[in-house]
């Protein structure tokens, strides 16, 4: 009675061990927390920016899927899973400028920062990095020296009034396109 008794003890204890070892092998979900959209010095870029720019729309972490397109897929797979940091629009949904923050670990990604940067000026983009956090001096530079610039000489086409087959932007919005572009 005592042999049986072992043998059913025994059986029990193997097939425990052999349950554990099986939930083991399985996979388990960890449990989902919250994440901060910006780091710090995303927080501080995007409040300058947002501050210096009131009439512009700031847009962050916009894939680049977003941003252009193209006709082969294999040339898409090259920007699949590649985020501009923060894009800067007009009054009139029209893109100034594509800026790109650089992080405390600058020397492990310089060459995916070139790389990125490339891609967004062969679409036509303007690009503008940073190594840092943008001062306020570096963004009225940017972008309200330019615009004050832009603002005070009138464009030769701009004041050309002939319409033409296909115009259907106005004459302002070419000439910051070919600014820009």
């Amino acid at each position: 009675m005592s042999m049986y008794l072992l043998i059913g003890l025994l059986l029990l204890f193997s097939l425990m061990v052999f349950k554990g070892l099986n939930n083991q092998s399985k996979q388990q979900d960890s449990v989902l927390k919250r994440r901060a959209v910006f780091s710090f010095n995303e927080q501080l870029a995007f409040a300058r920016l947002k501050e210096m720019l009131p009439t512009h729309t700031i847009l962050a972490h916009v894939s680049y899927d977003a941003l252009m397109t193209t006709k082969y897929a294999r040339t898409r797979n090259k920007y699949r899973n590649l985020l501009a940091d923060f894009v800067v629009m007009d009054a009139s949904h029209q893109i100034v400028a594509i800026i790109g923050l650089d992080d405390s670990n600058v020397l492990k990604r310089f060459q995916q920062a070139q790389y990125k940067d490339a891609l967004l000026s062969m679409a036509g983009y303007r690009v503008i990095r940073y190594d840092e956090v943008p001062s306020y001096q570096q963004i009225r530079r940017d972008f309200l020296g330019e615009l004050r610039k832009e603002w005070q000489e009138p464009d030769a086409q701009e004041l050309d009034t002939s319409l033409k087959k296909y115009n259907f932007y106005h004459n302002h919005e070419k000439r910051k396109l070919k600014v820009w572009g």
